[in-house]
């Protein structure tokens, strides 16, 4: 080849290591220069260290920002105090860990008016995020519709007539379009190439809808011929993004996940510290004094992960491994006492394992997606029961985890020991919009809910507007386009009401209702539930005990089957399992 055109080849045709403008700044740097007042803040999930900063940087200042998340739980919670946001646009509002409960500060400002919440589902927030994304003024949903949220949020919720004459009617979401939004990543390079790791939940799409740019952390800054060999996994391109922040365990008290990308530092949340934040979310004096020590006492995330320790970090990384899951057991195991019988929650999560298992069996359901808590327990005891054999499920979570198979020790349906036995790992448009509601799905859904009526109607958002619950979460988008839905949760004439003050998801799906008392179906297709097998509490209750206690414990008109059964006692073996599941009954206890 001649000397001059190697020459130039070798010239223009070179792939640097590194390239594109330096984006990289501190995390001040980046809140200061990008963020101002009343601007609308989308947050995408696993924000930590970006959120600190914008409190500290703001606290004084009353900002009143509109803030976009998935959920306002732990540290997000801080941004309600000082007008920091003045709306909050979420599915969930409360707290979350170890299981789903009000939220008394989140309560005390929605009820004083301090902030205006919007309440969505999990599906429809990155559905709208995408149309913005996209250019589209709205986006078709199937969710939402016969529930409260459909009426709530009308300005931007419309329902119309199938303009294609298939005699339905469809939703139609208004595409949302924040100013700014703050993503959390693996690693980015300097100018903002972004790596995010699976399951992506929310996606990237509230970044690519951003209409001033993306502000990005991540745990390491990377050059460009590493984002070039693991471009597949690049969520984000530079053009949209305005600062890049290294900032290592960014998203603590969250994790990040390593799936795909090697020579990466995985880390688990941090369950300690989040039962700490919400423990103090419980007070107004107390989570004032959580936000001082652990907000606005502290000049930047470096002297944040100093306070937290570095044994407590490396612990949080050695916990990410593949195989954790299985030392913490068998420590965990000496501490159960496998010898006791079953309590209230126990037989209901087992009676309702062994329902779901026989609906798969009946019906034909290939996969399920549970709620949180005892509904998602009952769901992972039907699909261990139905493993090897023809009717067999696969378990789906929303925010992208589709085929895992559950570990014991560690109760949480998003738990990153549960992710790497995995065998579809997606986002939660994936999953809820196809896996669960697509037009050829095979999906039981298993949900709870705070109260339910006779025709299946259940509310876990509210109960009056100074009487805020939790919100939808995924709940809405699963019993609106599953299959069919089953309800497990316990009984109460103040949870099993003649009706309920607010529709977080319509009972038209709701065939099943699995309660601690006994089984209610919707019979003969019929619209409302009857009762058609009761629960002993004791092997040696009546038919007549029984239901003399159903009778206290239904807050409707009972209505009771003809061949009316008596639920089987608990298999031992099941037993076991779930609390080897929840070994420390956070559930179940």
């Amino acid at each position: 080849m001649d000397p001059n055109i190697r020459k130039l080849i070798e010239e223009k045709m070179s792939v640097p290591i590194v390239e594109g403008e330096n984006k990289v700044c501190t995390l001040n740097e980046a809140i200061g220069r990008h963020i101002h007042e009343k601007m609308t803040l989308n947050l995408s999930a696993g924000v930590g260290a970006l959120v600190y900063e914008l409190v500290r940087t703001f606290w004084e200042r009353q900002p009143e920002f509109t803030i976009i998340a998935p959920s306002l739980n732990l540290h997000l919670v801080a941004l309600i105090k000082n007008r920091i946001a003045s709306r909050i646009l979420t599915s969930f509002a409360g707290i979350n860990y170890p299981s789903p409960r009000p939220c008394p500060v989140v309560q005390n400002a929605i009820a004083s008016g301090a902030i205006e919440l919007e309440s969505w589902t999990m599906r429809t927030i990155p559905q709208r995020l995408l149309a913005g994304a996209l250019g589209w003024p709205c986006i078709p949903t199937t969710s939402l519709i016969g529930s409260s949220m459909a009426e709530e949020n009308r300005n931007a919720f419309k329902m119309i007539d199938d303009p294609f004459g298939s005699g339905g009617r469809i939703g139609l979401l208004r595409a949302l379009r924040p100013d700014v939004t703050l993503v959390h990543a693996a690693v980015a390079d300097r100018s903002g190439n972004t790596i995010l790791t699976y399951p992506l939940a929310g996606d990237a799409f509230g970044a690519w809808a951003a209409s001033k740019g993306v502000i990005v952390s991540a745990d390491k800054i990377v050059s460009t011929q590493f984002i070039r060999k693991h471009a597949h996994m690049v969520r984000i391109p530079a053009y949209a993004v305005l600062a890049v922040c290294e900032a290592p365990l960014g998203a603590h008290p969250l994790g990040v996940m390593q799936h795909g990308l090697p020579d990466f530092d995985a880390y688990f949340p941090d369950y300690d510290f989040m039962t700490e934040v919400n423990n103090a979310t419980k007070d107004e004096a107390v989570f004032a004094h959580w936000i001082k020590e652990w907000i606005l006492d502290i000049p930047d995330h470096e002297s944040y992960l100093a306070k937290i320790g570095t044994q407590r970090l490396l612990y949080l990384k050695g916990k990410a491994a593949p195989d954790a899951w299985l030392p913490e057991t068998e420590a965990e195991a000496a501490q159960i006492g496998f010898k006791k019988g079953p309590n209230a929650q126990e037989r209901m999560v087992l009676a309702a394992g062994q329902i779901i298992a026989q609906r798969c069996r009946d019906k034909g359901y290939k996969n399920i997606l549970a709620g949180i808590g005892l509904s998602n327990l009952a769901a992972w005891i039907a699909a261990s029961g139905l493993r090897g054999t023809p009717h067999e499920v696969d378990l789906m979570a929303e925010i992208g985890m589709y085929g895992y198979l559950p570990r014991t020790s560690d109760p949480s349906v998003f738990s990153f020991h549960n992710m790497h036995a995995c065998k579809m790992l997606s986002n939660i448009e994936t999953v809820l919009g196809y896996n669960v509601g697509g037009a050829g799905n095979r999906c039981l859904g298993i949900l709870g809910a705070g109260m339910i009526d006779p025709f299946g109607n259940a509310n876990s958002t509210k109960i009056s507007d100074r009487a805020y619950l939790v919100g939808s979460g995924g709940a809405n988008d699963i019993a609106s386009t599953n299959q069919e839905t089953l309800v497990v949760m316990s009984a109460g004439r103040h949870r099993l009401v003649p009706r309920v003050p607010y529709i977080t998801y319509p009972g038209d799906k709701v065939r099943t209702l699995v309660t601690d008392v006994g089984l209610f179906e919707k019979v003969d297709s019929g619209e409302t539930f009857t009762l058609t097998a009761y629960l002993p509490e004791q092997p040696s209750d009546t038919e007549a005990q029984c239901m003399q206690k159903i009778k206290a414990h239904v807050g409707w008109d009972l209505q009771v089957s003809s061949h009316l059964k008596r639920l089987p006692s608990a298999d031992p073996a099941d037993l076991t399992l779930l609390r080897l599941f929840d070994p420390r009954g956070f559930y179940i206890g």
